[in-house]
């Protein structure tokens, strides 16, 4: 297929689609906390229900769904003289979801914080420097608008 061509996106399917099926697993509001407050180094459901006011059944579910996608994992743990509890920790699929988070935060940085600044932004732990998400193309390419980008049938794709 020629790279230039025309996609008409009306004449493919989108059964199956994964981004649909990635909002299935991550586009609930409380569910990209839950995993703010993971990859902030948040582990634990109390500390994590005090944070976030996330209602207990609501986190309670989150985090299940969560470990039964593989995105988390529970290690157990116990306090001196209690009873035995889990934190939650990142799965490489859950490290994977980070640029994800990261561009969330850029988006809403730039659009949605308050006048003072947002409240929260990634640095590099090296350098210290700010890190932010950029589109690249496999060749190495850095591409400067998203209007470069054009979308393709993938390998699963079928027509309609």
């Amino acid at each position: 297929m020629n790279p230039t061509a025309s996609f008409d996106a009306l004449s493919w399917s989108i059964d199956g689609c994964t981004i649909g099926r990635a909002m299935e697993v991550l586009g609930e509001k409380w569910t990209l906390v839950v995993l703010r407050e993971v990859f902030n180094g948040i582990r634990r459901f109390d500390d994590m229900r005090v944070r976030t006011g996330i209602p207990r059944q609501v986190l309670t579910n989150r985090l299940a769904m969560l470990v039964e996608q593989g995105v988390l994992r529970r290690e157990p743990y116990r306090e001196p003289g209690a009873r035995e509890r889990h934190e939650y920790r990142l799965t490489r699929k859950g490290l994977d979801v980070y640029p994800v988070l990261i561009t969330l935060l850029e988006w809403g940085n730039r659009y949605l914080a308050d006048p003072g600044g947002p409240p929260l932004r990634f640095a590099h732990r090296d350098c210290g420097a700010e890190v932010h998400a950029e589109l690249h193309c496999s060749a190495g390419h850095r591409l400067e608008d998203p209007r470069e980008v054009v979308p393709r049938p993938g390998p699963g794709a079928r027509r309609r």
